[in-house]
């Protein structure tokens, strides 16, 4: 069935230097329970925080971002579940595990946390990027994921244009990165709303400029390498969304509401662009909280 919906809408500090650490965070936050902690995958440090306790819900996010993406969202999902956001590898805190960091390789990289965590279903919640991987993610364990919600993302493969300028986006990392990030986080926005998001991008740009560039190459490798799952959304059983942007300047909207509903998703359709985190965040709290 295919459904549209329209939103017009510290206590204490503890840190340990050693790379293989397991480090504690506590305060209370509406009375849940806060955990930073590190998973070591393959003798690769990987940055992951725990929110609350119930039902998981695993938040995977996009291209440039970290797990910082999501803390609006913590206090709304953590009063009832158990929400688990993950530094994917070469972002954030996490190390680079390989040169190219292709979909299966960061979806290997969750499964083997949730694995870790004894987690046997859960809820996953990916934005852009973190979309793709959450569809690898199926591919090898569709038994542990009980419910999908992408945002701002699709089942798509990168056409040959956009592989083009990844391409041309490796050359001019390669050379200076620093440019390359700047342009691409103001590309993630509609030109006309620069302005209002002036603060965002800022806080976007300052956090991107610090992950290592060997991890931005080799998330670029593996977004351009990766390949169509269309027929993993379609033939995924359980509940799955899809929202979007009107006024995405990276997805088309038109080809995403399509692609919903060839897979069977839920549609929802956001008044606003790609960054959905920043630019409608009321709305990805009810779309989060859909039972």
């Amino acid at each position: 069935m295919f459904v549209v919906f329209h939103f017009i809408l510290k206590s204490r500090y503890v840190l340990i230097r050693n790379v293989i650490f397991i480090c504690f965070e506590n305060y209370s936050l509406i009375d849940t329970e806060y955990r930073k902690m590190i998973f070591n995958y393959n003798n690769t440090p990987i940055y992951y925080e725990v929110h609350g306790q119930g039902p998981v819900i695993v938040l995977l996010h996009g291209f440039l971002e970290s797990s910082t993406m999501w803390q609006p969202l913590f206090a709304t999902l953590s009063g009832k579940s158990k929400v688990i956001a993950i530094d994917l590898p070469g972002f954030g805190k996490s190390g680079c595990v390989d040169h190219t960091h292709t979909m299966e390789i960061m979806a290997e990289v969750v499964k083997s946390l949730l694995n870790h965590l004894a987690i046997e279903k859960a809820k996953i919640i990916g934005h852009s990027m973190g979309g793709y991987v959450a569809l690898a993610l199926i591919e090898i364990c569709n038994e542990q994921v009980e419910e999908l919600i992408l945002l701002n993302s699709t089942s798509r493969e990168d056409s040959e244009e956009r592989k083009t300028n990844r391409n041309r986006a490796l050359k001019i990392i390669n050379k200076n990165h620093v440019p390359y990030v700047q342009m691409a986080i103001n590309n993630l926005f509609q030109e006309n709303t620069h302005e209002k998001y002036f603060l965002e991008i800022k806080k976007l740009k300052t956090e991107a400029l610090n992950f290592q560039k060997e991890g931005i190459i080799a998330a670029i490798k593996g977004m351009r390498d990766r390949k169509d799952r269309k027929n993993v959304l379609k033939n995924f059983k359980g509940k799955k969304t899809m929202a979007c942007g009107i006024y995405d300047p990276l997805l088309s909207y038109e080809a995403c509401k399509i692609e919903a509903f060839q897979t069977n998703c839920i549609f929802i359709s956001l008044d606003g662009g790609h960054m959905s985190m920043v630019e409608n965040i009321e709305d990805v709290k009810k779309i989060c909280t859909l039972s």
